[in-house]
């Protein structure tokens, strides 16, 4: 039997945040950010003594497992990641092999880390990811309208048309003001885009910039 101290927590509940959606998704709120000179670190290359890239945001564009404790344990990494100018959202695993309940957990996980930065005063950018069209009736919600949002490219060159098909709806349900691209987009991505080559990201700057 639960304790009723552990049945009240929100490490448990996780209902602190407010939602706008059907699912309960902890809300991502809109932010601003100068979109002049954008630059990403990776996760994996984030330290707790860096101070050469800090005017960086950090993506989440790798395994999983490289960011897990961010939902288990987020106040560990807090500090290490409140250095750096902005931070997208973890990009929890969406595929379409997952049973749906995954699928949706995957969003729930991610919405509730980006609310939680907010709420500790971070800049945060929500990543968007998603799978078959099954999974767009809730991977677009816990993100306000008009919002910059960031999409992944790697790996989606041999599935550009339902790539396509999810893109096109998130322009329709979220409106985004700006697209952060992490990878080349295609050519017929509509939008106000902001590409990040992947390979630069993944090469810190180690001794100044």
């Amino acid at each position: 039997m639960k304790t009723k101290q552990f049945r009240n927590s929100n490490s448990f509940l996780r209902n602190e945040f407010e939602s706008s959606d059907a699912w309960g998704f902890p809300l991502v709120k809109k932010q601003e950010l100068d979109l002049s000179n954008i630059d990403l670190i990776a996760c994996s290359d984030t330290s707790s003594k860096d101070t050469d890239n800090l005017y960086k945001g950090v993506h989440f564009f790798t395994d999983d497992y490289r960011f897990e404790s961010l939902y288990t344990h987020p106040e560990r990494s807090l500090e290490k990641y409140r250095k750096y100018r902005f931070l997208l959202t973890p990009d929890y695993s969406l595929y379409s092999e997952m049973q749906m309940w995954r699928q949706i957990e995957s969003v729930g996980k991610a919405r509730w880390v980006g609310a939680y930065w907010q709420n500790k005063g971070l800049i945060v950018i929500p990543t968007i990811s998603w799978a078959q069209p099954s999974s767009f009736r809730f991977c677009f919600d816990g993100v306000q309208k008009n919002s910059i949002v960031a999409v992944g490219m790697i790996g989606c060159k041999r599935e550009r048309i339902p790539f396509m098909k999810g893109y096109n709806v998130m322009l329709e349900k979220i409106e985004p003001s700006a697209i952060i691209c992490f990878g080349e987009p295609f050519p017929e991505m509509e939008g106000n885009l902001i590409r990040i080559d992947y390979l630069s990201s993944r090469k810190a700057v180690r001794n100044g910039r």
